[in-house]
């Protein structure tokens, strides 16, 4: 990355609102590939495939464990070749795979299909789009991928409800290939023609001159820490923590929320409404705790943001149609708007940003395997208890412990890093 320039005359013009917003469509197209995108394509799959719920969900395992194995490199990768390149390569490989999964025809291509769609989507795109924002905003990070966050939520809320639209009007497999061409002609142009990856690249610096110019700051970049010293702080471990459980969870709740709600005594129709508050609860809480991360020290949002994925985990062995599943809907959403927005605000925070792609892969490679792992976990746990309630309950101990784990260790890690 070329060094940023201390001095420059002020503009009037700052392009970073420009690249949050292209982000964000590059952000928002990651939906396919997302569990909310993939889980209106399951039943149908099911079905034409003859397989069983849990042979899909081994595969959905096994994909998704193979596409995290090469998210580490894919983050250097970024780092090396910018956003801008990123973004462009990704949309046309994620294109391919989207076409490549209209024509699965059994476990073991179902299984490939599943490895690929959830490296690019879920893991490269969404890294490489949170990358792009980040390298324009400092001062203001936080409240930007607050806005980015929200926004993502709000149109991958829309995923499902446009992909099931293509289903009913075409079939399940001809859906994918209209996905694949939707990627194909927005997320490319947007990645080669509107990505800036620095704002040096134009002679601009983070924040805008005006910005700086108006706080009467010289602009310094932060301490960039490589991934190997992040690696060595507990700050770094905790959000990962937060990241693999919150992904483990939300998943699988996500997963099966057809069949879990329909334990509670909501049809299927009104068990996939669910999925609305949840992501207006998710649009909401990635708002407000995006900018709290420019205020508030981590050690008291972490445990917020985990205190939301709990409440939500326990109100499940008492679900019923009304008031508690629109509770239960609402703070699970909030439970990942609020991890999102933490985490990608906290890692460029406390690490800077050069090797940012590199350490927010590795976060981001624990809540992939963590939502391979979660949906089986769930599934097992269903058998063996005789329903979600109590094996949902039980791993709440999880976003406890690791809500307490903030609280208390967060305080105690000296590394010379912004303040928690």
């Amino acid at each position: 990355m070329p060094p940023l320039t201390s001095k420059k005359p002020e503009r009037a013009v700052f392009h970073g609102w420009r690249i949050l917003v292209l982000a964000t469509l590059t952000g928002a197209l990651t939906g396919p590939g997302q569990t909310i995108g993939v889980s209106v394509f399951i039943d149908h799959i099911i079905e034409d495939l003859a397989l069983t719920r849990s042979q899909v969900a081994i595969a959905y395992l096994i994909g998704t464990m193979l596409g995290a194995l090469t998210l580490p490199g894919v983050g250097r990768w970024i780092d090396r070749v910018g956003a801008r390149r990123a973004i462009t390569l990704i949309g046309v490989a994620f294109s391919v795979a989207l076409l490549a999964m209209g024509g699965v025809g059994g476990f073991i291509t179902l299984a490939a299909g599943f490895t690929f769609i959830r490296l690019l989507g879920q893991g490269a795109l969404s890294i490489a789009s949170t990358v792009a924002v980040t390298h324009w905003f400092e001062r203001r990070r936080g409240t930007a991928l607050g806005i980015y966050m929200t926004a993502v939520t709000v149109l991958i809320g829309l995923v499902p409800v446009l992909l099931n639209l293509a289903i009913d009007t075409t079939t399940w497999r001809t859906a994918w290939l209209i996905a694949a061409a939707v990627i194909f002609i927005t997320v490319v142009p947007i990645g080669h023609f509107g990505i800036v990856s620095y704002p040096s690249d134009i002679g601009e610096v983070p924040d805008g001159h005006a910005a700086v110019a108006a706080a009467n700051e010289v602009h310094v970049p932060a301490r960039s820490y490589t991934r190997a010293e992040a690696m060595r702080t507990v700050r770094f471990w905790i959000v990962l923590a937060m990241g693999a459980v919150m992904g483990a969870w939300a998943t699988a709740l996500n997963f099966h929320q057809i069949s879990l709600l329909g334990e509670a005594g909501l049809s299927s129709s009104a068990a996939a409404l669910m999925f609305l508050p949840q992501v207006v609860g998710g649009a909401t809480a990635a708002l407000v705790f995006g900018a709290l991360t420019d205020r508030i020290k981590a050690r008291w949002l972490i445990p917020m943001a985990m205190g939301f994925l709990a409440t939500a985990q326990l109100l499940v062995p008492v679900l019923s149609p009304g008031v508690l599943v629109f509770l239960y809907s609402t703070t699970l959403g909030m439970s990942g708007g609020s991890t999102r927005s933490i985490s990608a605000a906290l890692l460029p925070k406390w690490f800077g940003t050069a090797h940012i792609g590199a350490i927010s892969a590795v976060v981001t490679f624990a809540g992939v395997v963590g939502s391979a792992v979660g949906p089986v976990t769930f599934s097992i746990g269903r058998d063996l208890l005789g329903g979600y309630g109590a094996t949902v309950a039980w791993l709440s101990i999880l976003p406890i412990g690791v809500a307490v784990a903030a609280l208390t260790l967060l305080g105690r890690d000296r590394e010379r890093v912004t303040s928690s």
